[in-house]
């Protein structure tokens, strides 16, 4: 079976910009020669590709040749690249997609994009998700890889075992002393942080010690940076990355609530492409280099 690669452009920039309206100005096309398209693509591979709900999002069918869009997408600039070497890129640099959770931002990913950008003719737009649900964005299509708590590979991709970031039970001296240190802490009415509704780690530091009772008063804080502040203010405790933190716990500025085991590993895995690709290569390279400065190693 033949896939005509104009109609899978059209599904990528229809998925990218969720709507047949918006993708018609970008291709230049009327709203009815994109619909067209999507139609005869759909009745080529015999499946419903795209959901025309606002806005549009693609079924397991359509992220399937997502995924071959963009993987087509990045073979053919890379031929082109190679056909050119020895001159300078005469065109813009390839866009690629990665996700990452915000701690992997705060602490060591940011160079990853430095290192890539400075051998490879690309830009990295990076899609901030929690490591659980990172995966999905590569699942649908949307990344080329993903930083991931998730080992299992999905379709299409390899998994490359990166290494645990610990994080660390700590407070503000003041909260300390207001309510109390390990096993003196009020769980029930200390104030804790969260990141989001989707941040489960402070509830596993509970669980981990046991903790049944109810829900402690939450306030969510969804940036690393202004996290680890409204730990510094008081505002509540939380579970912060043991690398950016060593520092204010040797000083005093922070404490750690259950010195010895209030901490909790997270095993983080680089999930991407199964594709022969010079750029994914340079890629994981480089991620699992920097990964391996401050991750603690593999199991």
């Amino acid at each position: 079976m033949d896939l005509d690669t104009g109609a899978l452009t059209t599904l990528a920039t229809v998925l990218r910009l969720g709507s047949l309206e918006a993708a018609a100005r970008e291709l230049h096309l009327t709203p009815s020669a994109v619909s067209q398209r999507l139609r005869a693509l759909e009745n080529r591979v015999g499946q419903v590709l795209v959901r025309r709900s606002r806005p549009v999002r693609p079924t397991e069918g359509g992220e399937v040749l997502l995924r071959l869009a963009a993987q087509i997408e990045l073979l053919q600039a890379e031929a082109l690249a190679e056909l050119r070497a020895g001159s300078e890129p005469d065109g813009p640099p390839m866009e690629l997609a990665v996700a990452v959770n915000a701690d992997s931002l705060a602490t060591w990913f940011l160079p990853v994009v430095a290192d890539v950008q400075a051998s490879q003719h690309v830009v990295l737009e990076l899609l901030r998700d929690d490591e659980r649900h990172s995966a999905d964005l590569l699942r649908q299509g949307r990344v080329i890889a993903a930083v991931t708590s998730d080992p299992r590979p999905i379709q299409g991709c390899r998994t490359v075992p990166l290494g645990s970031l610990r994080y660390l039970a700590v407070a503000a001296p003041g909260w300390v002393r207001r309510w109390g240190a390990g096993s003196e802490v009020d769980l029930a009415r200390a104030p804790m942080l969260v990141f989001d509704r989707r941040d489960s780690t402070q509830h596993a530091m509970l669980a981990a010690r046991g903790w049944q009772g109810p829900v402690p008063p939450v306030t969510s804080v969804p940036s690393s940076a202004d996290f680890e502040r409204a730990v510094r203010l008081g505002i509540g405790w939380g579970m912060l990355p043991e690398p950016t933190i060593s520092d204010a716990l040797a000083e005093g500025e922070l404490v750690a609530l259950w010195p010895g085991d209030g901490h909790l590993d997270v095993a983080l895995y680089w999930q991407h492409w199964r594709l022969g690709s010079t750029t994914t290569t340079a890629l994981t390279r480089a991620v699992r280099d920097r990964a391996a400065q401050v991750l603690r190693p593999p199991g």
